[in-house]
């Protein structure tokens, strides 16, 4: 319930500061301008979610026949939440990591990696399947894709904001814009957006977490699995691209993380660009038994 209503938040939020920033060209203009180019280029995404993300990922197609507990552990896992079968595949990296794609549970998608196969027993992968089945269950694909397009129709409106600045223009109701605020206003929106998405972010990774476990009767199995993923992606690098790599159970670029944090980069104002909340923390959650 609490990660339901911070998501509500996160939402509103990001919906609040495009209404702010359109308001200042256009007295609302603006703001349904930038949510409808919004929409529009993150639309095709939403509606090609799991073909772009499985080929992205280099996944390929596996059959019942080449292994059976896999799907024998998803049937189970998707009946006990009355949901449809996904298809699933396997991808060919290394690190141990998976997710789930699809706009809905009729159009899903569930892959893992060779390297989770490989470092990961049964009731592990168990837990794992169950948060990746949860991610589709609670909707997380449609949630992200709004708040992206909220926070492009954000960016793009602060493009618009910057041009005015720089070239004296503004809103044309006799009040005039001060262009020093103007161009602040337009520097500091998308970072502001962006700060939203990651916190909805990590918001929905929590509670994949809990539903995953709820899901199972059991929080032991994802907390172990989850500890044994953080430590295989920092020492093996997957190459994905960054706009892939919140879809993973664990962030898939933590080597690159890790390697900032060592520089000096990985502060705490870092954690707050993070699209994955720390395994600590999940860990914690799961062994605490606030699933329940």
């Amino acid at each position: 319930m609490k990660n339901t209503f911070k998501t509500f938040v996160l939402l509103a939020g990001l919906g609040g500061l495009l209404v702010i920033i359109g308001g200042l060209i256009g007295n609302g203009t603006g703001a349904l301008i930038g949510l409808a180019l919004g929409l529009l280029l993150v639309g095709f995404s939403y509606w090609k979610s799991d073909s772009l993300a499985i080929r992205a990922a280099r996944a390929v197609p596996v059959s019942e026949q080449e292994m059976p507990e896999y799907y024998a552990i998803v049937r189970e896992l998707t009946e006990q939440a009355g949901m449809p079968m996904p298809k699933l595949y396997v991808t060919p990296d290394q690190q141990p990591n998976a997710f789930a794609t699809g706009r809905n549970p009729e159009h899903a998608a569930v892959a893992v990696t060779q390297g989770i196969l490989r470092i990961l027993d049964w009731k592990q992968l168990r837990g794992v399947l169950a948060h990746e089945i949860s991610h589709v269950g609670n909707r997380d694909i449609l949630i992200g894709s709004v708040a992206a397009a909220i926070a492009l129709g954000i960016t793009l409106i602060a493009q618009f904001l910057q041009f005015s600045a720089i070239f004296g223009g503004g809103r044309d109701d006799g009040e005039g814009t001060n262009p020093i605020a103007l161009l602040a206003l337009a520097l500091l929106a998308p970072l502001a957006a962006g700060l939203l998405q990651m916190a909805l972010s990590r918001s929905r990774e929590f509670e994949a977490d809990r539903s995953g476990a709820r899901l199972i009767g059991d929080g032991e199995p994802l907390a172990q699995a989850l500890l044994k993923l953080e430590a295989g992606a920092r020492q093996i690098p997957m190459k994905i691209d960054p706009a892939h790599a919140s879809a993973f159970i664990v962030n898939p670029l933590a080597s690159q993380a890790s390697a900032s944090a060592r520089g000096g980069g990985g502060g705490g104002f870092a954690k707050l660009f993070r699209t994955h909340p720390s395994t600590e923390d999940r860990v914690a959650r799961l062994r605490s038994g606030e699933w329940q």
